[in-house]
């Protein structure tokens, strides 16, 4: 696939929307072509404008999908097509053409006992998904004997997707260095395990459609998510406003 991007506040950001961005992965698993995707929003955008070393790694990805509404509505004016790949959406449309198609998977990262139930989840939803492995985070760097260990797990069972929810920027950052050395496409996917499990609520449709989901979720966890919406938000709208500014 040609992976074509948009530039946001600087950082590249494919030019997808949800049925584009499922025929490209779907083409990179036919092809056997590993390394590993991005699931951008406005935090990472901006994290990925202010640092060199993660604006490579965001750039260096097989793609960086617009799963914030921000970054789909004004990547939209530059490429019409474009529109919102959000991660639980796009990690339940691959799971279900697994049964189809009989991908198998791999899943890193989280609690053990979200793990858990998570799994739990997706086995009942999906019927006959092919799941080669999980394996719970242990919060912390892996030793190098941890991480060749995993990558011996991982390559020995063989998947064809590698679900990493870790978080952002960490997720992003540990896939990065993982690539070539495992045989896997991977996906850095946040709290999409939470949320498919539901263990952690998606806003409603509506709010979505009005831009208004990061309210929704700060009003869900206000102590972990103020400060980052308060910074990266405001960030994000002077960019933005300098980026048209120098243009003109």
């Amino acid at each position: 696939m040609n992976d074509h991007r948009v530039n946001i506040i600087g950082v590249p950001i494919s030019a997808v929307n949800m049925d584009s961005a499922l025929q490209g992965i779907t083409g990179y698993i036919r092809n056997k072509t590993y390394g590993y995707i991005c699931i951008s929003n406005v935090h990472t955008t901006v994290m990925a404008h202010d640092n060199a070393q993660y604006h490579a790694v965001q750039s260096q990805s097989l793609m960086s999908l617009p799963d914030g509404k921000p970054l789909s509505v004004v990547g939209r004016k530059r490429c019409p097509q474009m529109d919102r790949v959000k991660g639980p959406d796009l990690m339940s449309r691959i799971l279900e053409l697994s049964a189809q198609e009989g991908y198998s998977h791999y899943f890193y990262g989280n609690t053990a006992e979200n793990l858990e139930t998570f799994i739990a989840h997706i086995k009942e939803r999906y019927p006959g998904l092919k799941i080669a492995g999980y394996e719970p985070s242990v919060f912390r760097d892996l030793t190098q004997a941890e991480e060749d260990a995993l990558c011996k797990t991982i390559n020995d069972s063989a998947p064809d997707f590698c679900w990493v929810a870790l978080g952002a920027p960490r997720q992003e950052i540990f896939c990065a260095k993982l690539t070539g050395r495992v045989q896997s496409l991977m996906i850095g996917v946040g709290g999409a395990f939470n949320v498919l499990a539901g263990l952690i609520p998606d806003a409603p449709l509506w709010m979505q459609k009005v831009s208004l989901e990061w309210l929704y979720r700060l009003l869900q966890e206000p102590k972990r998510l103020f400060k980052r919406y308060a910074t990266t938000n405001t960030r994000f709208l002077y960019y933005l406003l300098k980026e048209r500014f120098e243009k003109h």
